[in-house]
């Protein structure tokens, strides 16, 4: 196990009914609130009502943002950052998704940065300081309510790249599993695909010794596959959606992998491809994923077989660490297809002719994986695989 310091100081406000907690958390900040959200869903379910009269009632001043979209521009940003500088905003009140997390992020650092906000997401600039801000979470998947990372795109450029800083944690995050009930079946499955394969960026790893934090992915993997089949028969179940929405921020919040570094090869994979194509996150994942692994399977057999026997239910009795491992990776497949996510990028009409970009943006700041380094020729190798 390798050395570590560990400090996450997010307030996780966890169930039903939390939503009367604005009430004591957002006046620690003051009174000018920017509101962040979405494209319309939390109007709909009258999550929007509520959020509003909460802040009348404290007396926030109220400035809105709204219209974040799926993967989070840099242009929405902008805006958001012009809003808090012209109106001396203290504190940003994001309410929604990852995405609506990110961009607030984004804005939180841009509002104390002189420059453009992409500096920051590019590292031409580090962000030293945020505004404060909290989060109502609508949506389990990205873990960004207890983290401080973000994943910004540039359209204009078709860029994609995460950055973070200390600086952007969350104060607090509400988490009410009833605000996740409207989430349509699709997103759902996104975001179970997306929080399983955070924790399996964790997983391929090269430290040893790490007994302890393997077991915590392992039975937070098996968790989510427990239960994602009983939510998706059942998108209102209380105890279901509560199960899913825990796992999702314990999957990314700095628990499961202290002591040790994830790949995280696979992530920067799929943000060139929706960097060009705009596709769901959690799609992309679900088709990119087993295509890395099996690239690198010959990397650590043990692992890749490690993880076959303890969550994926095979045998390995008679065979070796890469034909257990490679089981098990055909069966991850195959329960991502079962519950309704994507199999190959042609399911979003993804061809040969961009990916030369593709590997272009996903090498922009030249190799990367800490499992294994990957190449241009190992990201068009895995990219060809999965057409």
């Amino acid at each position: 196990m390798d050395n570590f310091i560990f400090q996450n100081p997010t307030k996780l406000i966890f169930g039903k009914d939390q939503l009367q907690q604005l009430k004591v958390e957002v006046p620690r900040y003051g009174k000018k609130v920017l509101l962040v959200y979405g494209g319309g869903s939390i109007k709909r379910t009258g999550l929007y009502d509520k959020v509003v009269t909460i802040l009348n009632e404290i007396g926030a001043e109220v400035f809105e943002l709204p219209g974040v979209e799926p993967n989070p521009r840099i242009t929405t940003a902008r805006k958001g950052v012009e809003i808090c500088k012209t109106e001396g905003i203290d504190f940003i009140l994001a309410v929604g998704g990852g995405s609506v997390i990110d961009c607030s992020k984004l804005i939180a650092a841009g509002a104390k940065y002189d420059g453009d906000a992409w500096d920051i997401v590019i590292k031409k600039a580090f962000a030293k300081e945020a505004l404060p801000f909290g989060t109502v979470l609508t949506l389990a998947a990205t873990g960004s309510e207890m983290n401080a990372g973000s994943v910004i795109t540039n359209w204009e450029t078709n860029e994609k790249y995460g950055w973070g800083s200390a600086v952007t944690f969350p104060k607090f995050s509400i988490l009410d599993p009833v605000h996740t009930y409207s989430v349509p079946k699709n997103q759902t499955i996104y975001g179970i695909v997306d929080m399983m394969s955070h924790v399996l960026e964790h997983y391929f790893h090269l430290t040893e010794e790490t007994d302890f934090q393997d077991r915590m992915c392992e039975s937070l993997l098996i968790t989510v596959m427990e239960t994602a089949p009983k939510l998706l028969e059942d998108l209102e179940n209380y105890d279901h959606r509560a199960t899913i929405l825990y796992c999702g921020t314990m999957a990314l919040n700095g628990i499961l992998n202290m002591g040790y570094r994830g790949d995280w090869a696979t992530h920067n994979l799929e943000h060139a491809v929706s960097a060009v194509y705009d596709i769901p996150h959690g799609g992309g994942l679900a088709i990119l994923f087993p295509h890395w692994m099996e690239h690198n399977l010959k990397v650590k057999p043990e692992r890749f077989k490690q993880l076959a026997e303890r969550v994926l239910g095979v045998n390995s009795e008679g065979k070796s660490a890469e034909e257990a491992g490679l089981e098990g990776i055909r069966k991850l497949r195959e329960y991502w297809n079962s519950i309704g996510a994507p199999a190959r990028l042609a399911d979003y009409d993804i061809d040969e002719s961009k990916l030369d970009l593709m590997a272009d943006r996903a090498m922009a700041n030249g190799e990367f994986g800490n499992f294994t380094k990957l190449n241009r020729e190992d990201c068009l190798a895995i990219y060809r695989a999965a057409l």
